[in-house]
Parts: C-alpha cells; structure tokens; sequence
C-alpha cells in the first residue's frame, strides 16, 4: 500500500514520543490535588484531548482556569524527570522529511508542546497547539489549520494519530488517516491504515510529494 501526500500531519503524544508515565504521574497528583475521585476521574477520556476540555468535565466552570494552569505546570516540570522518549521510527521518519512537508498538531498547550519536544531534539517548523484553536480534537479544526499554514490542500494531507479523537478529527478534516496502535488497539482506530509505529513506514520525497509505504 502507498499513500500519497503533500504534507505529514503529526500527532505529538503517542505517536511521535511517549509521556504516558509522566502524564500519569501528573494527572493522578494533579486529581488528588482538585479533590476527584478515581470514579470520576475513570469516567473521563485523557488521552489526545486538551487539558481545558477534560478540566471542564470534572470542575465547576470558575476553577478550570486555574486548574488548567496547574496541569500545565505540573507537566512541563515533569519533563526533565525521564516524562518524555521517542517512540520507534520517530526520527527516521522525520528525518527523511523536509522541514516545510510535516507539522505537529498536538492537543497539548505550547509551552508543554515544546518542551517536550525539545527534551527529545525534535524542531517542528510548523506546530500547532492548543493555544493556537478554539475547538480541540475530534473537531477538525486543528488539523484544518496546520494544513491552512503549511499551504496544503486537507485533501492531500496524511494524518498520524493514535487516539480515537485524533483519528477522527483527521477524518472530519478530509485528510487520509494513520493510525499507530502505540496507546489503543488496532480494533479502536478507525483509520485508512493501522501499523504498530512509525517504524513500519517509510517515506519517499518526490517532486509531487511524499510517497509512503510499508516496510518490507
């Protein structure tokens, strides 16, 4: 199977590296913190939705704020402490990629984005965060707009994910889909193609594109 593409759509967490830890550590401390029960914090999805939106279904409206606050800093001071590492085929797979084909777009704020990223040696040209919409995945519209700043057509742009919201703001976007069974297993993404990581891919720059494949 080959897909083509003008850009590289990528989400940060679970697809190019891996916080779980850290996001656990700092969530669980963050829920103890703001009184919620682990019934009610159970309830609620985690993974691959901003920080505002899972806040707001657990605290009265005149709390998020600071309790978003909170997350953020509680985060960005955990990632020194071994929060973040590269996921298999990370860096090859971005390596073989000009800087003006690939963004991330990433549900996490700027600030926790990039130092993420920097913890890993990873410099988007392009990253588009929470800070940057109004409406988080499953919407589409952080997609959309990576695609707006990189000059794409949605319809030639290739999303990789691997959370179900993510997955399905690609799709609302009109973009082709990747999933990468890194946090959810093959039988909850719905996506174009399912592979285990970026390793199993490759990409192909052409004067048309990207051309990527499976590996052998």
């Amino acid at each position: 199977m080959k897909i083509h593409a003008q850009a590289l759509l990528f989400d940060n967490d679970g697809t190019l590296v891996s916080s779980l830890a850290s996001v656990d550590r700092c969530w669980t401390r963050w829920a103890t913190e703001y009184g919620i029960t682990a019934e009610e914090f159970a309830r609620v999805e985690l993974h691959g939705r901003p920080a505002a939106e899972i806040a707001a279904d657990l605290l009265p409206a005149h709390v998020v704020p600071e309790a978003v606050a909170r997350i953020e800093d509680l985060e960005v001071e955990d990632v020194p402490n071994g929060g973040v590492h590269l996921l298999p085929g990370t860096r090859a797979f971005l390596d073989s990629l000009p800087a003006e084909r690939w963004a991330v777009v990433t549900s996490a704020t700027r600030r926790l984005a990039e130092a993420r990223l920097d913890a890993v040696g990873i410099l988007p040209k392009t990253l588009v965060a929470a800070d940057d919409i109004t409406r988080g995945k499953p919407d589409p519209e952080p997609y959309l707009l990576a695609a707006r700043t990189l000059g794409v057509d949605p319809a030639r742009c290739v999303v990789f994910e691997d959370a179900p919201a993510g997955l399905a703001a690609g799709r609302a976007a009109g973009m082709t889909t990747v999933a990468l069974t890194t946090t959810h297993q093959a039988h909850e993404l719905h996506a174009d193609l399912v592979v285990d990581d970026l390793s199993a891919l490759s990409a192909l720059v052409t004067e048309q594109g990207v051309e990527i494949s499976l590996r052998g």
